[in-house]
């Protein structure tokens, strides 16, 4: 879940729906908690934006990154691979001046890093997607205790040391174990939702139903 929620009510409910505790009152929040939040993704695009997100939060709160999501998408083109890939310098220090993003100078630099990384993985397995779902958790490797106290102390796991790893070794940056969680999370490679909340069994049929790319 989101690393910056520190602690939380037992549960959250809103028009009778049980949720995760960490989606909170904040409405922007809980839209993307009930929409987006764990939900398996096979986009390149979506997945790269979301790499580039997570880096972003490093230090800071989702719900920061999250209000800035769509002029991130502005300024990053849509965050479509080889745009990205094709901005330099100049880029940087025009974004260095943007107050709708974060304006930190490595982490700009790290998207466009990233993106460059991608576009070699892509030439490599085909599509981003193909690669990160390599590293989807086993499923026993899971936890049994899939509550919110159990889970808010999980802030990574073997599957995402592993691919931190193996991102770091193509030169991506930004990418520790922990960001890789909290993307894995994101994107569905596991389903962290906590017993009880209403998305878990949606998520867990969406996940049943997928075709992993290969």
């Amino acid at each position: 879940m989101p690393m910056s929620i520190e602690s939380a009510p037992d549960k959250s409910v809103r028009d009778g729906l049980p949720r995760c505790p960490w989606a909170g009152d904040d409405a922007l929040y809980r839209h993307y908690h009930d929409r987006e939040w764990g939900r398996p993704v096979t986009a390149d695009t979506r997945l790269f934006e979301k790499i580039c997100l997570e880096g972003f939060q490093s230090g800071l709160s989702w719900i920061t990154i999250l209000r800035k999501r769509e002029r991130f998408r502005e300024v990053f083109h849509g965050f479509d691979i080889p745009k990205v890939a094709a901005m330099d310098e100049a880029d940087i220090e025009r974004l260095l001046l943007d107050p709708g993003i974060i304006r930190h100078r490595g982490k700009i630099a790290a998207t466009i890093n990233n993106a460059r990384r991608t576009l070699a993985i892509q030439q490599e397995f085909g599509s981003l997607a193909a690669y990160v779902w390599r590293f989807e958790t086993r499923p026993e490797h899971r936890p049994d205790d899939l509550s919110w106290e159990s889970l808010r102390k999980l802030a990574q796991t073997e599957a995402s040391v592993r691919l931190s790893k193996d991102l770091r070794k193509r030169g991506f940056a930004f990418v520790g174990p922990t960001t890789c969680y909290a993307f894995m999370q994101a994107m569905g490679l596991v389903n962290d939702h906590i017993e009880g909340c209403f998305c878990r069994d949606e998520v867990e049929a969406e996940r049943h139903a997928l075709v992993r790319p290969a």
